[in-house]
């Protein structure tokens, strides 16, 4: 049985406002039994979003904050949309983007603040897939990371 709900309310972690669309296109799109999310970003409790370029603005560290920032906006659009963290079998694929500066290249080390989120949600074994850590020349509203992902859903 999948406790990713349980797990995550033993993390004692508090989900942001499952972000809206900011262009068009669909956060989250159910196609079979697989879930594609849209690239997300650092939605913060408040709505507001964590702003800054790592290498510049940020310490590695923060970037790294910030992008398990991203994957808690991640969980609450799934929420949202299939109502249970539960419905997730595991993750397949994770595209992480960062905004850095060109000198930067730890982008594997800020994309694990995601990973490492959604492995303590789903386990090990069905919370860690494939995965891509890219640096990128900016990002949407100077925003320091921004992630998308796939996951398989659970048999119905």
């Amino acid at each position: 049985m999948n406790n990713a709900e349980q797990n995550f309310t033993a993390l004692r972690l508090i989900l942001p406002p499952a972000p809206k669309p900011l262009g068009v296109y669909k956060p989250c799109l159910v196609d079979g039994k697989y879930l594609y999310l849209s690239g997300h970003g650092t939605v913060k409790s408040d709505g507001s979003l964590i702003i800054g370029r790592i290498g510049a603005d940020m310490t590695p560290e923060e970037g790294k904050l910030a992008a398990r920032q991203v994957g808690l906006a991640m969980l609450a659009t799934i929420k949202a949309n299939i109502g249970s963290l539960n419905k997730i079998k595991r993750v397949i694929k994770v595209l992480g983007m960062v905004n850095c500066t060109p000198d930067f290249e730890k982008h594997p080390f800020i994309i694990n603040g995601a990973s490492e989120l959604f492995a303590a949600v789903w386990g090990e074994e069905n919370g860690i897939g494939v995965r891509s850590a890219v640096g990128m020349g900016s990002l949407p509203d100077n925003i320091p990371v921004e992630i998308e992902a796939l996951f398989e859903l659970e048999d119905e």
